[in-house]
């Protein structure tokens, strides 16, 4: 079986890295996905899938059909990009050139390489004509980097289920340099709002909190350095009758924390410091905006990612790894380390919010999202959509080695 897959995957190459170009040329910034999303919804119907649709957020899936209705492996990889550095980085290639192996533009490794690599790992299941017992679905979601993964609630809370599907787990395109991910930590968006009738009592209560917590935030200490907190300048206005202060923070949340836990130990700690500045009121919320998605609806979002994992030692990331392996591909399991504040995968969403076990599985490397100068390498897409392909039939193929879906 592995032969047969790594055989037929040599003859995707070509095609494999002209989509990928094509994709990487076409801007995408986050919320104006659309015109990126027609090129995707063409190549899917072109390359054999076996139904593709959009829907109500802008998303494009398409579905390989198994012989029974689970289990359903969701496949899925964002659209849209960070928008461009301003101005010309020195001496960057042009988006979607090819220079010494790497294929370079906004969005290369973050993640239009790993989307091309898992379009192409299920064109690669169809044209090796293995029998798949589930069924296999694959997105490329909208409003991933400023929508805090809209696109991937809507697929999974409406989408899917509409159409019978409920995936039983998911593998992300997300940049993980060939290595198996499991988790990451989060990070949550707040407003710190100071009301109160004097405003020297609003100002002095304001800039004590924002000193102090200054203090507190910046890079953790160690080998591995991390962005723990910012802290931005408070802002002040005067609105019915009452003077108001809002200082923007955030903050990097860990595996063990939640939003309603933060929240109430920030503003315990706003509160305290901003208790010798006198008649003040302290709040502390999740910054929330109204977005408008690529297909004109209009969401609210929250700027929330929460931390997650998926159990190293699930049946899903061990089936995973043993497919690697037996297909002669490197299977390291990692974590994403996200370096810097509001950066995140739709893992949140997945399995916090949906409970769906989920890894990373893709050619881009970490360190290259959202840097002036983003590359990922041609082999890497290519061994990607070989290794991806394996992981597939590992889970939901015929054969499947007596795995049920009750142990999935």
């Amino acid at each position: 079986m592995y032969t047969l897959l790594k055989n037929k995957s040599a003859g995707l190459g070509t095609e494999l890295v002209s989509f990928a170009q094509d994709l990487v040329r076409q801007n995408s910034v986050s919320l104006d996905e659309d015109a990126a999303a027609g090129l995707v919804e063409k190549r899917m119907n072109a390359v054999g899938f076996d139904k593709v649709f959009r829907d109500d957020a802008g998303n494009v899936a398409g579905l390989i059909l198994g012989r029974e209705s689970e289990p359903v492996i969701l496949l899925n990889s964002h659209l849209d990009t960070v928008s461009p550095a301003k101005g010309k980085t020195a001496d960057a290639p042009e988006a979607g050139s090819i220079e010494k192996g790497r294929l370079y533009g906004l969005g290369a490794a973050d993640c239009k390489g790993g989307l091309a690599a898992q379009i192409y790992a299920g064109a690669l299941l169809k044209r090796s004509l293995l029998p798949l017992r589930g069924h296999l679905v694959v997105a490329a979601t909208v409003a991933e980097e400023n929508g805090c993964s809209v696109g991937v609630r809507t697929l999974i809370e409406k989408t899917l289920p509409e159409m019978g599907l409920k995936p039983n787990f998911a593998i992300l395109g997300e940049p993980t340099g060939l290595g198996l991910y499991y988790g990451h930590d989060g990070w949550m968006e707040m407003d710190i709002l100071i009301e109160g009738a004097n405003p020297f009592h609003v100002d002095d209560a304001a800039m004590a909190i924002f000193n102090d917590f200054g203090k507190r935030g910046g890079i953790s200490s160690g080998e591995n350095r991390l962005e723990t907190m910012s802290i931005r300048q408070p802002s002040f206005e005067k609105a019915e009758g009452c003077h108001r202060a809002t200082i923007p923070m955030t903050r990097r949340l860990l595996p063990d924390e939640d939003e309603g836990g933060v929240l109430k130990e920030v503003q315990h700690e706003a509160g305290l410091v901003a208790q010798s500045s006198g008649m003040v009121a302290v709040e502390v919320m999740v910054r929330e905006e109204k977005q408008r998605m690529c297909n004109g609806r209009t969401t609210v979002v929250k700027h929330l990612t929460n931390a997650w994992e998926t159990d190293p030692f699930h049946p899903l990331l061990a089936r995973a790894r043993q497919s690697l392996a037996a297909a002669g591909c490197e299977a390291k399991p990692g974590k994403w380390r996200l370096g810097r504040l509001g950066m995140g995968t739709a893992g949140s969403v997945l399995v916090k919010e949906f409970g769906i076990p989920t890894i990373g599985y893709g050619p881009g490397l970490e360190e290259q999202a959202h840097r002036p100068g983003e590359w990922v390498e041609v082999a890497r897409m290519s061994e990607a959509v070989y290794g991806t392909a394996a992981i597939v039939h590992g889970l939901i193929g015929v054969p499947v080695c007596g795995w049920t879906t009750d142990e999935i």
